[in-house]
């Protein structure tokens, strides 16, 4: 998948384009890339249009969400879908200045867009002035195909990422991971030296640099983890290890059946599942008999 970095490309076959923030990249967001591929002609590309940064990060700095996604993921996650090329701009004054028919006439006359998707309730241009029906009325002008998707909805409502962040916080994994469909809720990370602890207590963790988005509310975890091409059961622990005192918050991997050093190296965590909310307990000796409890969680044959 190209990446552009500014609403620029050089006259190519037409454009099939999705617009949208697309944070965790949801089933609702799967539906506009799949009506994006389908009005893809023969000789098209197809793109998603999107942001660097949150539009709320310029808008309303203090009401900016915790992501569910990093960008590197989010731009996986795009080209995982099928899109072709990537329009990654940042959301500053100039974005939020254009009006709705100039921000429009740039992807027709531009980036010779042909067919856009974009999810019905998308807004757009100077103060949020543009809608769909701005965009349908212009659209139909200017021979452009359109589909305004409807919100995807499951038994609890509107499937949406601000519903997903408040079950990431919550600890609510399983039915993220349900609406995120396909890769679901991941924490990635490199490994790094921690303080020894878990070594020292016969329960060797990987220490990872917590990543730039939302992750789970503080407690122990059961998991798949993800090293070298070959997947562990895991228990992880997310918080500030409140046994030592902590001050930061960090997380921490203990895989089954894994004996290797890997400091530098990534580990990807998926399937987190919740167990127990952390604690302080009486004595170290409570605590090993917690950890030793907690290995029911994953006391299942190791990933192949």
């Amino acid at each position: 998948m190209e990446v552009r970095h500014r609403l620029v490309r050089a006259p190519q076959r037409p454009l099939a384009l999705a617009i949208g923030f697309f944070d965790g990249f949801h089933r609702g967001h799967r539906e506009i890339a799949r009506q994006t591929l389908r009005m893809r002609k023969p000789g098209w590309r197809s793109g998603v249009l999107t942001f660097a940064n949150h539009p709320a990060s310029f808008l309303r700095p203090e009401k900016e969400p915790p992501l569910l996604s990093t960008p590197e993921e989010r731009i996986a996650l795009f080209g995982e879908a099928g899109f072709e090329e990537c329009f990654w701009i940042r959301f500053d004054e100039r974005v939020a200045h254009l009006s709705p028919e100039a921000f429009l006439n740039v992807l027709v006359d531009d980036l010779a867009v042909r067919a856009v998707a974009v999810g019905s309730t998308f807004r757009f241009g100077h103060k949020r002035s543009g809608d769909t029906v701005l965009m349908d009325e212009y659209f139909r002008r200017r021979s452009v195909a359109f589909a305004p998707v409807a919100n995807v909805v499951d038994d609890d409502g509107r499937i949406s990422s601000t519903r997903i962040r408040g079950l990431v916080a919550a600890g609510e994994l399983g039915i993220a991971d349900r609406l995120l469909e396909g890769t679901g809720y991941g924490i990635r990370g490199t490994v790094h030296i921690g303080a020894g602890r878990g070594h020292a207590l016969g329960f060797p963790t990987a220490n990872l640099s917590p990543p730039a988005k939302l992750l789970p509310k503080d407690g122990v975890y059961s998991a798949v983890a993800r090293y070298d091409g070959r997947d562990y059961a895991a228990l992880v622990s997310i918080g500030t290890n409140p046994q030592f005192d902590g001050k930061e918050r960090t997380v921490e991997a203990w895989l089954r059946d894994f004996h290797e050093t890997i400091y530098g190296r990534e580990l990807a965590l998926r399937e987190l599942r919740f167990v127990r909310d952390q604690a302080r307990f009486g004595s170290v000796d409570e605590l090993m008999a917690q950890m030793r409890r907690d290995l029911q969680a994953v006391a299942f044959p190791s990933y192949g």
